[in-house]
């Protein structure tokens, strides 16, 4: 069952996720929502549980056919530097280079109790980077300079107001190259 993914403005995607005490059958069936919700968007490749209004420390990703899913994540190590566009299945339409860490660690627990490590490079540590986000209740836009952000912003209430019309009519991916 899908569910409707929350976008900028909802207050539940500005607050803190809650750890997971137990992962259970509801966990599970969380888990599985967040795929067909992610499914159903298209053209994301991760989800955490916040963009859905679940306030649990959870989030999934598909790359290449592979469903991972990881809770109560944390990156326990990052190094490097890299620049790429990155968009949000909540800010929909809108994409902003971004510089984050290139590698990262990341620690969490997967669905059958286990500790789990991670280390990702480029893409993957991303994904995990803008997911783990999510889950503190942060946004690309906290992640923009001061002048980065009015830019974007001015770009966000344009989306907004062409609305569907305008998408229909112009690409899809609407790139926003900020320095």
């Amino acid at each position: 069952m899908a569910f409707r993914i929350r976008t900028y403005g909802d207050p539940v995607l500005k607050s803190k996720a809650l750890p997971v005490t137990d992962i259970d059958a509801k966990v599970v069936r969380l888990v599985d929502a967040m795929f067909d919700t992610l499914h159903e968007s298209q053209n994301g490749i991760a989800l955490a549980a916040p963009q859905i209004g679940v306030q649990k420390q959870v989030f999934v990703w598909e790359v290449d056919e592979e469903r991972m899913v990881v809770v109560n994540p944390e990156i326990v190590e990052s190094s490097g530097e890299w620049v790429y566009d990155e968009g949000c299945l909540s800010i929909p339409e809108l994409y902003v280079e971004i510089l984050r860490p290139k590698q990262v660690l990341m620690r969490g627990i997967d669905l059958d109790g286990n500790t789990v490590e991670i280390e990702a490079d480029e893409l993957e540590a991303r994904i995990f980077q803008h997911e783990l986000d999510h889950l503190h209740g942060v946004l690309m836009f906290d992640r923009m300079t001061p002048e980065q952000r009015k830019e974007a912003m001015t770009e966000w209430r344009r989306i907004q107001e062409a609305g569907t019309s305008a998408a229909a009519e112009s690409p899809r991916r609407r790139r926003l190259r900020l320095s």
